[in-house]
């Protein structure tokens, strides 16, 4: 297995640390590397990968017609049985990618875990159990969501019942194997989604505990946006000879998805230049990007005082607070979300096609994360992007380091969404 290379882009920047908002895996854990494929089989169609009938019927019903860019490449080592890594973005199809994987791979005729995926957050945890049981339409595939917030009594009832597959957070995930609640001893795949954001969100030891209590056969699969040095250990101490795929950045597709900017003399201004803009808004559903909680919060308050309808969500709401949010506005009764980046990963909200970034994200990746809201496989979006001078450098390192262009924001925004 060769040594990993050091991404190009990260060579170019490296006299200049980068921002990795403030999460616990700062210092050398955040050098990304980029790793080399060793597989280039590339497959067309999903009608020409072979998988159970029944999953094909899942697969169209859910809306999908051609295999995305990371879909082509890592299906088929997944279905064959190989340890895969694989390093792509949010938005190019990834939850889907190791969905029908698993879905191909397991025995319906028994009703044991045999597969565990785990995901860094609540929501995204849920929206791939949603994805899964989508899928599995046809299949009457039993998947439970082992997340933190929710009854463990009922949690434990679920799995001693017994259930195919798991999608868990490590937390709620480790405390229910070590009570003995979900048996893992037939578990045929691991998945380990956005192992980036994982490693760094301080579940490591989780994880680390996970892995030493798995069945020594199991298939590992991992997922990653980028490669830094505390997912590449996870790689060397838990997988065997894995597939290395690789979607690079330029094949990353911000197609379909129409960006600008709005420049904003002032920070207290872009409130006004939101409000100018609400009536665009609505047209649509719409996500609106702050950095931190406290401008979630104040911007929320600030739209309300002016009769302008919005919902708000981040981090430190209850969970039984953002399920009602978020299925609100899944559902289209509320139509302009407020969020931090605890948003951008992951949750795939099929109607929106309005991503607004109130502030820049503070670190370049964020960026796709938030905008590819608006446009995954290939619907259209926009994105408008207000900045202040000072966000003049950051916004022309974006353009960069995506190979894009963000043009000033037209007059007949209203027409091009």
């Amino acid at each position: 297995m060769g040594e990993p290379q050091k991404d190009d882009w990260s060579a170019e920047t490296s006299a200049e640390p980068r921002d990795n908002d403030g999460g616990e895996g700062e210092g050398e854990g955040n050098q990304d590397f980029l790793i080399e494929s060793n597989w280039d089989q590339v497959v067309d169609t999903f009608d020409e990968m072979e998988l159970k009938t029944n999953l094909l019927r899942g697969i169209y019903a859910y809306g999908f017609e051609k295999p995305s860019a990371i879909q082509q490449r890592a299906i088929i080592p997944c279905c064959k049985g190989h340890d895969v890594i694989a390093q792509a973005q949010s938005g190019t199809g990834k939850t889907a990618t190791f969905s029908i994987s698993i879905l191909n791979s397991i025995d319906m005729s028994i009703n044991v875990t045999q597969a565990l995926v785990l995901a860094p957050t609540r929501e995204l945890a849920q929206q791939i159990h949603k994805v899964m049981l989508s899928l599995g339409d046809y299949m009457q595939v039993e998947c439970h969501a082992c997340v933190g917030g929710t009854n463990v009594r009922e949690d434990m009832r679920i799995l001693e019942g017994g259930v195919q597959i798991v999608v868990g957070t490590p937390g709620r995930s480790h405390d229910m194997i070590r009570r003995g609640a979900m048996r893992i001893r037939d578990l045929k795949l691991f998945v380990l989604d956005e192992a980036d954001e994982m490693l760094s969100r301080g579940f490591k030891e989780q994880i680390y505990d996970v892995f030493q209590l798995l069945p020594p056969k199991v298939q590992v699969v991992l997922l990653s946006a980028t490669m830094p040095s505390d997912v590449l250990e996870v790689t060397k101490h838990f997988m065997r000879e894995p597939i290395r795929i690789l979607v690079k950045k330029e094949e990353l597709t911000l197609e379909g998805i129409k960006q600008f900017y709005v420049m904003v003399d002032k920070e207290e201004w872009k409130l006004d230049t939101l409000g100018d803009l609400y009536e665009t808004l609505t047209i649509a559903q719409a996500v609106i990007f702050c950095n931190t909680r406290r401008k979630v919060d104040w911007l929320t308050e600030s739209m309300s005082k002016r009769d302008f309808t919005v919902s708000a969500m981040h981090g430190e709401m209850e969970q039984s607070e953002r399920e009602v949010i978020m299925r609100e506005f899944r559902s289209g009764s509320s139509r302009v979300l407020i969020t931090t980046d605890l948003l951008a990963r992951g949750i795939d909200v099929q109607q929106v096609s309005l991503v607004i970034n109130f502030d820049l994200p503070s670190n370049r990746e964020n960026y796709i994360h938030r905008i590819g809201r608006g446009g995954r496989f290939g619907r259209k979006g926009v994105a408008i992007n207000f900045i202040t001078k000072e966000d003049g450098r950051l916004m022309r390192e974006i353009e960069q380091f995506y190979n894009t262009t963000v043009e000033e924001l037209p007059s007949n925004v209203a027409d091009l969404i």
